[in-house]
């Protein structure tokens, strides 16, 4: 299995920090997050990896390359001129995933020790076109699932704002990890260009494709791309 890593970002939640390195180069623990994701993808015998960069590129380049790749094969998706946000930037680096096969996606500024190989196989399981890694913690933005964990949409609940894919009655709601498994038949159905965010996709797509939720328990997870 290939996979995405979204590092691209401005890191605004992470200012002053994030003035002079990128968010990825941001150290946890004594390592950067960039090591942190992929040192976890590593684990479970991912090795082919692309990654978006467009907030100082050459800091993570330089990086990737003192460290050898990490002994990986890492290819670089460069959004230096246009930062095209999640779904952009995988629409971008649909090119890195023509082998037919699932691949992952993760955001670069979370921390996890996430069971890939439990949420591959629930993704083949349930043949569906994405698997979106969920969990029962508070949050102002949830998305919606109905008891087969089948997406059905999204609330705001700071707003009050409420998108619906579906008829559905009694929906769950799960807050997203910023880790997904997607089946490569997601790219002919991208119609969007530009700048567009993956939650948008997924919530058109949802009205006529299986997308599943995957309800994580087990690992550790934290999101580290805000000062705290």
């Amino acid at each position: 299995m290939k996979a995405l890593i979204l590092a691209a970002g401005l890191g605004t939640r992470l200012h002053p920090i994030t003035n002079s390195i990128p968010k990825a180069l941001v150290a946890v623990d004594g390592k950067p997050l960039l090591q942190h994701a992929l040192e976890h993808l590593k684990q479970y015998g991912i090795h082919d990896v692309i990654i978006n960069v467009h907030h100082f590129p050459a800091q993570i380049i330089g990086f990737l390359k003192r460290h050898q790749s990490f002994h990986m094969g890492i290819a670089i998706s460069d959004e230096s001129d246009e930062l095209l946000e999640t779904g952009g930037g995988l629409q971008k680096a649909s090119w890195f995933f023509q082998d037919g096969e699932p691949f992952l996606v993760r955001n670069v500024d979370v921390l996890s020790n996430l069971n890939v190989e439990k949420l591959l196989k629930s993704h083949e399981e349930r043949a569906g076109l994405g698997t979106l890694v969920v969990r029962d913690r508070p949050s102002s933005r949830y998305l919606l699932f109905d008891d087969t964990m089948q997406l059905f949409g999204w609330e705001n609940r700071k707003t009050g704002e409420r998108i619906n894919c579906r008829e559905g009655s009694e929906l769950f709601p799960g807050a997203f990890s910023g880790i997904q498994i997607l089946s490569p038949e997601i790219f002919p159905l991208i119609t969007e260009r530009g700048k567009f965010s993956l939650i948008e996709l997924y919530l058109r797509l949802a009205a006529n494709q299986a997308i599943h939720g995957y309800l994580d328990y087990d690992s550790y997870w934290k999101d580290v791309g805000k000062l705290t």
